[in-house]
């Protein structure tokens, strides 16, 4: 019986775990064996009690190296440091949130130890992967998140108010990107009353921000900039500063500003320049979920709320977890998806990775890396 572990992530401000007792419960009824790290769902509000009532076996302080270098089949949300791969038995599968061209050393590491590593940031963007989408699932997560962020650091109401003391106009907000985080944050500003505008490069975002019951900023250029599986590719220099010019008076008239724009593997575009900072009425805000990419706006700081020209920008990393306990059971979903796609009927794992899901996401296997840009990366950076 194959033997599967669950451990405690170790990244500060990670609350997330990468099982729940639900989806504990139901890989044990596949066939797996469960061992999950003590106090691993605690940030996420899943006791260890109900993890046993799941099946699992705990791994206290004292068995807590064993459960890395006995386990077949290791599940977490961040990636794995150094110390932890040191700890996995050679030939052991990971399934974790890798980033790997932001961890190419990482990837160097798992290659070395012949680590079968499944990267769930990876997931092909095709309809039988739909259900193992993580990115989906928890930029969800981080435009929900995001609007509320807004919310409370904006010194006004949202909805539009008549009262006997006079009428208090809607809040007014502008959504760069139109993708999953995007179009969540659209929603939820609506629900709470905001005049929204969206703009992204790609034009048939335009339909769906219109379903929201948002207006969609149209910029000359847009229909040609869909990637392949519905991705924005990188957009040129002279797109963006069309798009900067078309949506810099918006801005100007925001209260609050969301960017959510990101490109699979490079750098997040520059969508918001100093002057358009500068531009903004005293007290807006703007919340820059690419900030770990680099960021939408140049005056974003990583990990930082900070006031810049009056206005307040928010640039917390990681916001699905803030939200740890259903960002905790999208992903782990997400991830006991995936794991019925290599796990057979008796409970052993299939490891022949020729499933098209499986194999695109892939990252390194039998001491190769067999994702394809990653790769090129490692013999650049040689």
């Amino acid at each position: 019986m194959p033997t599967v572990f669950v451990p405690k992530e170790t990244r500060p401000g990670e609350n997330r775990v990468a099982a729940t007792p639900e989806t504990v419960k139901r890989m044990v009824a596949s066939g797996l064996a469960l061992v999950v790290e003590a106090g691993a769902g605690a940030a996420a509000r899943f006791g260890d009690a109900a993890y046993q009532a799941g099946g699992a076996r705990l791994a206290g302080a004292d068995d807590h190296a064993s459960g890395w270098s006995s386990a077949e089949l290791v599940l977490k949300v961040q990636p794995p440091s150094e110390a932890e791969i040191e700890r996995l038995r050679e030939g052991a599968v990971l399934v974790a949130i890798v980033t790997p061209s932001a961890n190419l050393e990482l990837v160097e590491l798992l290659r070395e130890r012949r680590v079968s590593t499944l990267a769930m940031d990876l997931i092909p963007r095709i309809t039988r992967a739909q259900s193992m989408d993580a990115l989906s699932s928890q930029a969800t997560i981080a435009g929900y998140k995001a609007v509320l962020l807004a919310a409370t650091h904006l010194a006004k109401m949202c909805p539009l108010l008549m009262t006997a003391a006079g009428t208090v106009p809607p809040a007014r907000a502008v959504i760069f990107g139109a993708g999953v985080a995007g179009l969540q944050a659209i929603a939820t500003a609506r629900r709470l009353g905001c005049v929204v505008e969206a703009t992204d490069v790609r034009l048939a975002a335009k339909e769906q921000v219109a379903s929201l019951g948002a207006r969609f900023i149209e910029v000359p250029g847009a229909a040609d900039l869909e990637g392949a599986g519905g991705y924005a590719k990188e957009a040129s220099e002279e797109f963006l500063r069309r798009q900067r010019e078309e949506v810099a008076k918006r801005v100007a008239e925001a209260d609050f500003v969301i960017t959510t724009a990101l490109v699979p593997g490079k750098a997040a575009p520059r969508l918001v320049t100093e002057a358009m900072v500068r531009s903004m009425r005293p007290g807006s805000v703007i919340v820059d979920l690419a900030v770990e990419s680099g960021g939408n706006c140049e005056l974003s700081v990583p990990g930082q709320i900070v006031e810049r020209h009056g206005v307040t920008l928010v640039g917390l990393t990681n916001l699905p977890a803030t939200v740890p306990q259903h960002a905790s059971e999208l992903y782990a979903k997400n991830v006991l998806n995936l794991v019925k796609l290599f796990v057979a009927k008796d409970g052993a794992l299939a490891t022949d990775f020729k499933d098209e899901v499986l194999a695109g996401c892939l990252l390194t296997h039998q001491g190769e890396v067999r994702h394809g840009p990653t790769a090129e990366r490692l013999s650049a950076k040689a």
